[in-house]
């Protein structure tokens, strides 16, 4: 199975050998980067490039490790044999399969998305170890040992937000999603707008990455963020000199698009005011 860009997904080539390597190494590919350079996209991209189910598992900061694997229901048992119900003499009426289990008992082989893991506890990646490296974990409960039937193809994303543990880097393969570069982010904006104008998009984007670099910026837009506000120019039938950042500011069109907290947006308005008050302008 080889992983290659879609006709909705543009893959840059070093990420193309990052899940190529984890799915012959049989290891979970851990991938960070920015928020919005598509990282859970990646996970279902590379389902449909490989022509798979996928299995998602949205972590929260309430996640624990062991929902992935499964839940037992005491508090339903216990009401049940209270009301003489025959389900409390089969213990796994109570169980509940996580994400996990489900991907292990597929029938065939799958992709297993762990979607920003960094949101849980810091022992949320410690708890996973043996299950992940090994494929299989016990059910208390029943005496089973639940094994996958075919290992899936595991990605896993992360925001950076927290540091994760060796021990768990160690099983994994790692790629870092490097912010596209202008050449690529067209290929990108190609495949979500085939018809948009030349002279539209070198404006659009040379304003854009403008915008990155500015010093002091709190959060630089993302990938996501220009294809929205891509689509909101085109929506407004803007023509090139219709984005040039003059007057009182020097905030870009539709700028709700791209920045998103009052601080970048006061940022420009500052710079603007400095501006202006240099000599001979």
């Amino acid at each position: 199975m080889q992983f290659q860009s879609t006709d909705s997904y543009v893959a840059p080539p070093d990420l193309t050998v990052a899940v190529n390597a984890a799915v012959a190494l049989e290891r979970p590919l851990l991938v960070k980067g920015e928020p919005g350079t598509g990282k859970t996209e990646l996970a279902r991209q590379v389902a449909a490039s490989l022509g798979l189910p996928m299995v998602e598992w949205n972590v929260k900061s309430t996640t624990r490790a062991q929902q992935g694997l499964y839940e037992y229901d005491a508090v339903s048992r216990l009401r049940d044999s209270q009301l003489g119900d025959a389900r409390v003499n089969d213990v796994k009426n109570y169980i509940r399969r996580g994400k996990l289990w489900q991907a292990f008992e597929a029938p065939g082989k799958v992709v297993l998305l762990i979607d920003e893991i960094d949101k849980a506890d810091i022992e949320f990646p410690n708890d996973l170890l043996q299950e992940l490296d090994r494929m299989e974990f016990h059910v208390y409960e029943t005496g089973e040992t639940v094994r996958a039937v075919h290992r899936p193809v595991v990605i896993i994303t992360s925001n950076n937000e927290k540091e994760l543990p060796d021990a768990f880097l160690r099983r994994c393969f790692f790629h870092y999603i490097r912010f596209p570069e202008p050449e690529v982010m067209r290929q990108i904006v190609a495949v979500h707008f085939p018809g948009i104008k030349e002279a539209l998009l070198s404006a659009a984007l040379t304003q854009f990455y403008e915008i990155r670099e500015t010093p002091g910026l709190k959060k630089k837009p993302s990938t996501s963020e220009v294809l929205d506000w891509l689509k909101l120019l085109l929506a407004e039938d803007l023509a090139p000199e219709d984005l040039k950042r003059e007057g009182a500011t020097l905030l870009p069109k539709l700028h709700g698009a791209l920045l998103k907290n009052e601080q970048d947006v006061h940022l420009f308005e500052r710079l603007a005011f400095m501006a202006r008050r240099q000599p001979g302008r």
